[in-house]
């Protein structure tokens, strides 16, 4: 029988040794001074091997332990080494794991949707369904776990849980943990949910009330600027939101967004007006020192909330079904159209894809010139419309 002292002071040498302890037990010393607790068993007449842990994680009595847990299984006719294999293989394939796994592996997805994704899983799906083995989960399950979603008046959310739930248990099909995609049965379950553009004002007279009503938001300064340079650069309220120094050049009066972080996954190129330029100017001195345009209050490591620009347009006495934050990208594309701009920069700056990549290639090389002159006009217009005036812009035509 082994003692604590002599583990202890057991010494590595040139090759592996072993100190028994008894009844298959022993503490294999390697040579890189690593001590391994082993049992050497027999099952249906072969002899096996089980691992029992590392020294110290798994003290002296642990060890024994394990041991009396493994000979216990062994009078009954079952294999530990077998056991322990099935109980891995059941906690790998939760769908908790299987769905971690299959963000991870969500390569081609950028990152603010994959966090999005891992948001809606960590707080609807996984409390109620996390733990359960993807190939015993049913229709059932995951239909009570959305009606409870649904009792919230949530329906949206629900079909995007649902619609999250489907891409993670076809993911478990195609690597073999489930025979079946029980997601797929429920389509048409959930109560329906009515599409609606993201509201906007497009009235030239609603525009200038809007940006003279933002010109006078009291609040923090993040938030300020972020509301003041929405309408001039109409990017998604994500990439706006998310935006970091290192990605503007002020001089160069340019703003250079990640692949990583665009719908599309390519780098987006947002060229800045004077006026964008000179909202980013006085913002640097407020938020420059960090890494973040628009930090939050709570942490300067992370951004404002999705719900952020939103919440200031509530407050600035906007209803949802008025204006949201995306709407500024529909208020520049249905204006601008309605001005003249060639549809092609309008669509470039909004950053759509281009289904004609060679057209597109040649658009991005080709027409970064017309943009920023469009980008330039587009401010002043705004300009106009805050002074109540009916600015008349020329068009470029190409």
């Amino acid at each position: 029988m082994l003692t604590d002292t002599q583990i202890r002071t057991a010494k590595p040498r040139e090759r592996p040794y072993k100190l028994f302890d008894g009844d298959g037990m022993y503490l294999l010393v390697n040579p890189n001074g690593s001590r391994w607790w082993r049992l050497k068993y027999r099952v249906a007449g072969r002899e096996k091997l089980l691992s029992l842990g590392v020294y110290d994680d798994v003290t002296l009595k642990a060890a024994r332990d394990a041991r009396t847990e493994a000979r216990r299984l062994i009078s009954k006719g079952i294999d530990p080494s077998a056991e322990r294999r099935a109980e891995k293989a059941t906690h790998a394939d939760t769908f908790e794991s299987v769905a971690l796994e299959f963000l991870d592996r969500s390569g081609h997805l950028r990152t603010g949707t994959v966090e999005q994704l891992r948001h809606r899983l960590k707080t609807y799906a996984f409390p109620s369904i996390g733990k359960s083995p993807v190939a015993s989960l049913t229709a059932a399950d995951l239909l009570r776990m959305l009606r409870r979603i649904e009792a919230k008046g949530t329906h949206e959310t629900a079909h995007r849980v649902r619609s999250i739930c489907d891409r993670v248990l076809r993911f478990a099909v195609a690597t073999g943990r489930t025979d079946r995609n029980v997601a797929g049965d429920l389509r048409g379950a959930l109560s329906s949910t009515r599409s609606k553009n993201f509201s906007a004002l497009t009235e030239p007279k609603r525009i200038g009330e809007l940006l003279r009503v933002i010109d006078g938001y009291q609040g923090q300064p993040a938030v300020m600027a972020a509301l003041q340079l929405a309408p001039l650069v109409f990017v998604r309220p994500g990439e706006l939101r998310n935006a970091e120094w290192s990605e503007v050049d002020l001089d160069a009066a340019e703003w250079r967004i990640p692949a990583g972080r665009m719908k599309m996954g390519r780098e987006h190129v947002v060229p800045l007006s004077k006026q964008a330029v000179a909202i980013l100017t006085e913002l640097r001195g407020h938020t420059g020192a960090g890494e973040l345009l628009f930090p939050s209050l709570r942490s300067a490591e992370r951004p404002i909330s999705d719900n952020t620009l939103n919440a200031a347009l509530r407050r600035l006495g906007y209803s949802k079904d008025e204006q949201t934050a995306h709407g500024f990208r529909t208020i520049a594309s249905t204006r601008l159209n309605e001005l003249g701009f060639h549809p092609d920069l309008i669509e470039l700056q909004l950053a759509h894809r281009d289904r004609n990549k060679v057209r597109a290639a040649y658009n991005r090389a080709e027409r970064m010139a017309e943009r920023r002159t469009m980008m330039q006009a587009w401010a002043d217009y705004l300009d106009a419309l805050r002074a109540d005036k009916r600015g008349k812009v020329r068009a470029i035509r190409g």
